[in-house]
């Protein structure tokens, strides 16, 4: 492996940290915090398989945003195997190149790993055979309250709970240390703690929401904190979270429907709107503007990688035909950015990664890159 020696003298800091800032802003002086960890880290060099995200040699006590993972997947109702997603993703994260043009240099802020908690994947897997045995038995016509599956519902709830309090602390750790958090699932229930954690720190934000499916379900098969009811609890536990825009959602029960058109916290740019839009000329540029103006200053993005279309994410838990591309999706949280909203925090959840093909862990290497650089850019636009 090659890796250039870097001294740390002015000259190379300047050369590091050549890629000049978007227009009309600087980059803050904590930019240089990356004086180098590893004095070997050749940025245009080969990927450093170091176990952190991106081969990056930022320690999380200087980087500026920290990545928690969330190796969890109990309560997904489809295909399982997202609890692999933090390693597969880390794996196939030291092939991206580092030059993105909607946020140049925006990494050097410093984008750090938090050790990884494999407890929760061990857990995760052993209460998994529970969560399949009563999914078997609803799906076989049974009810929750059947003796058969009472205590292993009980036995979900309780670990799924002591998960979310895992995810809460550790995001409150790096919080209280002025960071910001960024979360790698794991199914879409992994982001809860994080959620909370942050209605514990701001007064009001919002959720730019992508995803297939609503997630509004109360108690999906009777698993309290279900992939498929992280937004209802979040509505219901964090009075903070003002506004969710759902975008790209192509995939709900009525129900959903009914609550979602029933609260003004939740407006709706479903696939078939966005679709029927662009059939009658309207840009994407002008529908991206029009979501980001539905959302307050301070805005939290849940980025479910079934948002997007499948070849982006053939592998993914539970797919729906239809969606955002990749360039779509990333040019929404471009447009969130450029508007002068900052994103205080993100998850990138549901990447499910396959033996046989790694398009899902390198779409989900990818966009996970482009949530770290426009959650930094936002930073320095909203300072400047």
């Amino acid at each position: 492996m090659y890796l250039k020696v870097l001294l740390l003298c002015g000259i190379c800091r300047r050369r590091l940290s050549g890629e000049a800032p978007p227009a009309g802003t600087t980059w803050p002086v904590d930019h240089l915090r990356y004086d180098m960890e590893q004095k070997t880290f050749d940025p245009d060099g080969v990927g450093v398989a170091n176990g952190s995200y991106f081969g990056l040699p930022f320690d999380p006590e200087t980087a500026r945003l920290v990545l928690v993972s969330a190796p969890w997947d109990v309560t997904v109702s489809y295909g399982a195997g997202t609890a692999f997603a933090p390693d597969a993703i880390i794996e196939a994260s030291t092939q991206l190149d580092f030059h993105d043009p909607l946020a140049p240099g925006a990494w050097r802020r410093g984008i750090a790993t938090a050790d990884v908690d494999y407890t929760l994947l061990e857990t995760s897997q052993r209460l998994r055979s529970d969560a399949e045995r009563v999914i078997d038995h609803l799906e076989g016509g049974g009810s929750p309250d059947d003796d058969y599956v009472v205590r292993k519902l009980r036995r979900v709830n309780e670990g799924c709970a002591a998960m979310n309090a895992n995810i809460e602390a550790q995001a409150a750790r790096w919080l209280e240390a002025g960071k910001t958090v960024g979360l790698v699932g794991g199914d879409h229930s992994t982001p809860y703690g994080l959620i909370r954690a942050l209605g514990k720190r701001h007064e009001a934000f919002g959720i730019l929401h992508l995803d297939a499916h609503c997630d509004l379900r109360d108690a999906y098969e009777g698993f309290a904190y279900s992939h498929a009811s992280i937004m209802y609890n979040v509505l219901r536990d964090v009075p903070q979270v003002v506004r969710i825009a759902q975008v790209g959602v192509r995939d709900f029960s009525e129900t959903e429907a009914n609550l979602a058109a029933a609260t003004e916290r939740i407006v709706t740019f479903d696939d078939l709107a966005l679709s029927t839009a662009a059939f009658r000329g309207e840009t994407w540029d002008a529908q991206c503007q029009r979501i980001v103006a539905s959302l307050p200053q301070e805005v939290y993005v849940s980025f479910d990688i079934d948002a997007l279309t499948f070849e982006n994410c053939p592998h993914t838990g539970t797919p729906v035909s239809g969606g955002l591309t990749f360039n779509e999706a990333v040019w929404l949280v471009a447009t969130l950015v450029r508007s002068g909203r900052r994103i205080i925090g993100f998850d990138m959840v549901e990447v499910c990664p396959s033996a046989d093909d790694r398009i899902d862990a390198i779409t989900g290497a990818r966009v996970l890159w482009k949530l770290c650089g426009q959650t930094l850019l936002s930073e320095v636009r909203t300072q400047n």
